[in-house]
């Protein structure tokens, strides 16, 4: 709709557990500066104490991290998680996606069957440097974000 401003600009850190989501979360966090938080998944199930790796735990987990997000006051929102099935991605529905594709497998099997690649996403970092991989997306971010 024309004239409404986003509250909150959700960003979805995703790719296989090991891939380095966390230290380009961070890394990000660094360079937006004020007016950002991180959800991290694993903090969050620790903290919700759910550790349900099913589909219906899956999903809630997508739907607990959207309405954190949502909830926030921040400018910026990263949520840093594995986000292996499309339907999670669909319910964190995110302005921008970056999928972290640095390496053919996670530790978890369960999860490298059923990850589907992103068919969407704005960046896919293929390398484990995250300082310039976040200067790019920081760059960009504080471009689009002013925009919606």
């Amino acid at each position: 709709m024309v004239g409404l401003a986003v509250m909150v600009y959700r960003i979805l850190i995703m790719g296989l557990p090991g891939s380095g989501k966390t230290t380009l979360s961070r890394e990000l966090v660094k360079q937006l500066g004020t007016g950002v938080i991180w959800l991290n998944a694993d903090a969050i199930r620790e903290q919700y104490n759910d550790w349900d790796f099913s589909e219906s735990g899956r999903l809630r987990q997508a739907s607990r991290m959207r309405e954190l997000a949502d909830a926030s006051a921040a400018k910026f929102v990263i949520a840093d998680f594995v986000c292996p099935i499309p339907a999670m991605r669909d319910i964190y529905h995110a302005h921008s996606v970056v999928w972290v594709d640095t390496i053919e497998s996670g530790r978890f099997a369960d999860t490298n069957q059923i990850f589907v690649a992103p068919d969407h996403y704005d960046f896919r970092v293929t390398t484990q440097d995250a300082e310039p991989w976040a200067k790019k997306i920081v760059q960009n971010l504080l471009v689009g974000s002013d925009n919606q």
